[in-house]
């Protein structure tokens, strides 16, 4: 699905912002070797939601949005390549991580290469204190819900700690990609903190999609293997469903917070979580997500709040 259909924005808007995130990462050969695969495929979901918002002004830029659009997908992909060192992850959308290609230690500084640039984009764009603030803010909450990640692997979380995870990994940066929008378009300040509010909706739920398709996707489309999160020992929403209605959640119980998983004992606990009700479960509470998220988009600029309400039809039917 591209989100930017339904808003009328011509597809010149796509090519530039393909074009403009190819050219940001050709300083040198081995930058643009390195990065460029890194960045192939994606649903550029971050930066088509600041383009959309940015949209609800009257006097849109491309010229003008661009280079924050960039620095959006470059601070995505930069949090991917760390996630992939601290998981050992040996794909990513069906390509070799830069982890598994150059090891560790490059792997981080190329991450924080994405970082850098992204902050140079922005400072070069003048966008003013707010934004480097917002993005700031996104970068330290990033880290601050991997951290909290990391420290709860083969640990089942409760709802709450759950919510605070997904929170920080997510929710806030699709906010503040809404809200970053919201502000380059020179909205009303209700304006923006509605685009804010559904953001964030819009991030728990994709999130919680997320981690149910690591149970219920197809492994062919997601490029990679179900039940990985929890070879990994990160617990998420559909097994904390599982754990509490199953009748097999002792076994379940057992698998999950073992730190060594073989490949039959993710099967099996893929199998347990399958066959409870943690899919209608999940898709509930995402799609609650979802209406809230709804309710909260400014009433102007039809063409754009449409888009907006595909894309969060997109989050919760997405197979992938």
């Amino acid at each position: 699905m591209n989100i930017l259909t339904a808003s009328g924005m011509a597809t010149e808007i796509q090519q530039q912002f393909e074009e403009s995130l190819r050219q940001s990462v050709t300083e040198d050969e081995f930058i643009k070797e390195s990065c460029t695969p890194l960045m192939q495929g994606g649903k550029r979901l971050r930066p088509m939601l600041f383009l959309l918002c940015a949209n609800y002004g009257k006097n849109f830029s491309p010229e003008k949005v661009m280079p924050l659009a960039v620095a959006l997908e470059l601070i995505h992909t930069a949090s991917l390549v760390h996630d992939d060192i601290l998981d050992n992850s040996k794909k990513r959308r069906g390509i070799e991580t830069a982890n598994s290609k150059y090891g560790a230690q490059v792997a981080v500084l190329i991450g924080d290469y994405l970082f850098a640039k992204a902050f140079q984009l922005v400072a070069e764009g003048g966008y003013g204190g707010e934004v480097k603030l917002i993005l700031s803010n996104l970068v330290k909450n990033l880290c601050r819900g991997e951290i909290m990640q990391d420290l709860s692997l083969f640990r089942v979380p409760t709802i709450s700690e759950y919510y605070t995870r997904i929170n920080l990994k997510t929710a806030v940066f699709l906010s503040s990609c809404c809200k970053l929008g919201g502000i380059v378009a020179g909205l009303k300040r209700e304006e923006i903190d509605g685009l804010s509010t559904y953001g964030n909706s819009l991030g728990l739920a994709f999130q919680i999609v997320d981690d149910l398709l690591d149970f219920f996707g197809d492994e062919k489309v997601a490029g990679k293997s179900l039940g990985s999160d929890l070879k990994s020992g990160v617990i998420t929403l559909p097994v904390i469903r599982a754990l509490k209605v199953s009748r097999e959640s002792g076994i379940l119980r057992e698998i999950i917070t073992r730190r060594m998983i073989n490949r039959d004992e993710i099967h099996s606990a893929v199998r347990i979580v399958r066959i409870s009700d943690a899919f209608n479960y999940c898709r509930l509470r995402a799609t609650a997500h979802i209406e809230s998220a709804r309710i909260s988009l400014p009433q102007i600029k039809n063409s754009v709040k449409l888009a907006l309400e595909q894309a969060a039809d997109f989050v919760v039917v997405r197979n992938a």
